[in-house]
């Protein structure tokens, strides 16, 4: 949920390298991540963004924003099209973050959700877009205390980036599983293993996004929606994939917020690899599976409660599906893809990792097994989110 009319282009480009290096070939990709600021000695969320985003942009710049909420702050890496490379923006970015954070007497933490009370109703930046959006969408703005990470790709057609997000859908039930990291809100264990997901379903353009045929199809039900209200501006289109407003990236917001850089790079090559492969479907003719989005959301659901260690629900098929099987079957769909980008080795390795340790809800609950203390989960994203591997 960004302010400036100009920060998809700070935030993407025009699907150019940061560095002015001619392009490889290889799409270009980028990633948002969103922070919640706490108070070291009483773990609470604490509304003060503003000090520690000027503190920040010291090293930053403007890849340091303010968010909606005032116990938030967001930064963004630059055009990527390394692996490696997003990698070290992203721990560059953390680490600014957290020296920044502690200067102020403050912690940063990568989670998708608030884990002690408090932090509702959260007070709201006061920029005007955000006025807006607390005059349209109240009690929902009052509770909005989440956390994403979101992952840009190029992809320059717009024409193709609607078919592609076609593609995508099946496979967002698995991309919720595996960055499920919000099993704790506002001081109580939701049983679910992504609250966030689940929060964001209430606000009335969100979730999977439809099946469109075409991008005229697209234009106009979202013409429609800001006609009838839903939309305070074309950057709340808030589906699970969507098109940029401005630039031509398809932006995935499935994600939680990852407990480390490490996960939120892989799921940014997982995605990318996802992208390219969706896209050699369509340069063949094929505009992807009309899944029925009533299945989708039922899978999606199933994921952002069980993640990567339950019966999940294939959307491709409706049926049952046993722990984990269909993020092999997502490996097994992206595995050409990752060939041609030179990223096979790091998301196989990175996935192996990430079943072995279970995605940050399991990380989570389990700090808090030690001693059923709430004060144990924060302290323990306070310690993972700048330095923290899988």
């Amino acid at each position: 949920m960004t302010d400036q009319t100009d920060r998809e282009e700070r935030e993407t480009g025009p699907c150019t390298p940061a560095t002015g290096e001619p392009l490889t070939g290889k799409p270009l990709m980028g990633v948002e991540e969103e922070y919640l600021l706490v108070d070291p000695a009483t773990r609470d969320v604490a509304a003060t963004s503003a000090m520690v985003v000027k503190r920040a942009a010291v090293d930053l710049g403007d890849a340091v924003t303010s968010e909606l909420g005032l116990v938030q702050l967001e930064t963004h890496t630059p055009p990527c099209v390394e692996h490696a490379d997003l990698l070290r923006h992203l721990r560059e970015s953390r680490a600014a973050v957290a020296a920044a954070a502690a200067i102020e007497g403050l912690g940063a933490v990568a989670t998708g959700a608030s884990v002690l009370g408090g932090a509702v109703p959260q007070q709201i930046t006061q920029k005007p877009r955000y006025r807006a959006q607390l005059e349209a969408y109240r009690a929902l703005v009052d509770e909005h205390v989440i956390c994403a990470s979101q992952v840009h790709t190029c992809v320059p057609d717009r024409e193709q980036a609607v078919l592609v997000g076609n593609h995508l859908r099946p496979w967002l039930p698995a991309l919720i599983a595996m960055s499920a990291n919000s099993p704790f809100h506002e001081g109580r264990d939701t049983r679910y293993a992504s609250w966030r997901w689940l929060h964001w379903q209430r606000w009335p353009v969100s979730g999977p996004p439809p099946y469109f045929h075409s991008l005229r199809e697209h234009d106009e039900l979202v013409n429609a929606l800001e006609e009838g209200g839903a939309l305070v501006d074309r950057r709340t289109i808030f589906w699970d994939v969507r098109l940029s407003t401005r630039y031509p990236t398809l932006e995935v917001r499935a994600c939680d917020m990852p407990v480390t850089a490490e996960e939120s790079a892989l799921l940014a090559a997982v995605v990318r690899a996802l992208v390219v492969t969706a896209l050699r479907s369509v340069e063949r003719g094929d505009p992807g599976p009309d899944l029925p989005t009533p299945l989708l959301r039922a899978a999606c659901w199933r994921a952002a409660r069980d993640e990567l260690t339950a019966v999940g629900i294939d959307p491709r098929t409706g049926r049952a599906t046993e722990p984990g099987s269909l993020v092999d079957a997502l490996l097994r769909h992206i595995r050409p893809a990752l060939e041609e980008l030179g990223d096979v080795q790091a998301v196989t390795v990175g996935l192996r990792r990430l079943r072995a340790v279970g995605p940050g809800a399991v990380r989570q609950r389990a700090a808090y097994a030690h001693r059923g203390l709430l004060t144990d989960v924060v302290d323990f994203l306070l310690a993972q989110t700048p330095t923290g591997t899988l």
